[in-house]
């Protein structure tokens, strides 16, 4: 009687442990994804319980402006790690300081999600990853372009159902006008053109993407080759960074070309998908249009999808469920993973841009 007493005690408890919001913090105000979050701090399974922004002025401004709580803010990301205690951090901080994040967060066992792409460079990812596992934290990455239902609907229909064959050719687009143009923050310019704290102009901030999905539909396969080619369209306004950048990435039977664009009249986040026998062609909107069979299959038809469900349509919402081992995220588009073989591409890229040609990876 004792020991089935004790059984649904315990049962009790983990249940309860497992419906428990996560205490989570956001790291740094500079990055302009922070708005996501500044828009509504409300999400399923999610308590914000700080801002560290060593930036008080830009804090209260954002603060004012969204109506939150002074106390929220913290002087810096310790501070914030010892009085509020988060079970969870969100880095919305410049890229290459993703990996301070990381060393300060995974001794403490505070799970990380930082917004993409996952590092600077290869040799960062590397160190972050190495800590992630020796500390055994959830190591994040988010990306717009995981929240899109077409992607999750092209992934079921190439590595699910084989709707299409195996995969041959991947073109994925993603750009817009520029930072500048668009009317970024000055506090997010100052380090997106900076080679340093950026690693790069539109080929770390839109090439990511490309190397993020084709990654995921590639299962983690590693490429054999990266090849890329970068330009500086407008130096007047992006004097230190590319603001164009093209990516090539070879598989023994496939080959993946992202492009990645400052420069194009619109905004876009695009991707389309060739296997052996059909093509898919996917974009932010619940439809996508396929065409399969062979050269006289019927002319390519539009289809509907259903929009992603909770907790699948939210990064902040996503990951707390990670963090309480609702969701197993080690094949995701977030998953440490995956983006280890995405900044492996990245880095290859950068190297390829610079060097002027390709870069075979062992």
């Amino acid at each position: 009687m004792k020991k089935t007493l004790l059984f649904f005690l315990i049962s009790i408890q983990f249940a309860f442990a497992q419906d428990k919001v996560v205490r989570m913090g956001i790291v740094g105000m500079t990055h302009d994804h922070v708005f996501q979050i500044l828009n509504n701090v409300k999400h399923e399974g999610v308590e914000v319980v700080g801002f560290a922004e060593p930036d008080k002025a830009l804090a209260m401004k954002y603060f004012a402006k969204y109506k939150l709580p002074e106390n929220l803010w913290y002087a810096s990301l310790d501070e914030m790690i010892e009085k509020a205690k988060p079970e969870a951090v969100c880095d919305f901080r410049s890229i290459i300081e993703h990996l301070e994040t990381v060393q300060k967060c995974a001794p403490k066992g505070v799970h990380v999600m930082v917004e993409k792409p996952l590092a600077v460079n290869l040799a960062a990812a590397k160190q972050m990853e190495a800590l992630a596992k020796k500390h055994n934290i959830q190591l994040l990455t988010n990306y717009e372009t995981t929240w899109y239902a077409s992607n999750h609907e092209a992934y079921k229909m190439i590595n699910e159902d084989k709707a299409i064959g195996d995969i041959r050719k991947i073109v994925i687009h993603d750009g817009h006008s520029g930072p500048k143009e668009i009317g970024v923050t000055k506090t997010f310019m100052d380090w997106l053109g900076d080679p340093v704290k950026n690693g790069g102009g539109a080929i770390i901030d839109f090439g990511c993407y490309g190397a993020d999905i084709m990654s995921w539909m590639m299962k983690g396969e590693r490429p054999t080759s990266v090849t890329a080619i970068t330009q500086t369209i407008k130096p007047d306004m992006y004097p230190k960074v590319d603001d164009e950048a093209t990516i090539i990435v070879t598989y023994p039977k496939a080959q993946g070309i992202f492009q990645a664009s400052w420069n194009w009249p619109f905004d876009r986040k695009d991707a389309e998908f060739y296997g052996k026998t059909g093509y898919i062609i996917a974009d932010r909107s619940l439809q996508m249009r396929v065409r399969k069979g062979n050269r006289n299959a019927p002319p390519e038809e539009k289809v509907e999808i259903k929009p992603l469900a909770s907790p699948m349509n939210d990064p902040f919402s996503y990951f707390a469920a990670v963090v309480r081992g609702k969701v197993k995220s080690e094949n995701d588009l977030g998953s440490l993973k995956i983006n280890m073989v995405a900044m492996e591409i990245l880095d290859a890229a950068v190297k390829s841009s610079k060097a002027g040609k390709t870069i075979e990876l062992k």
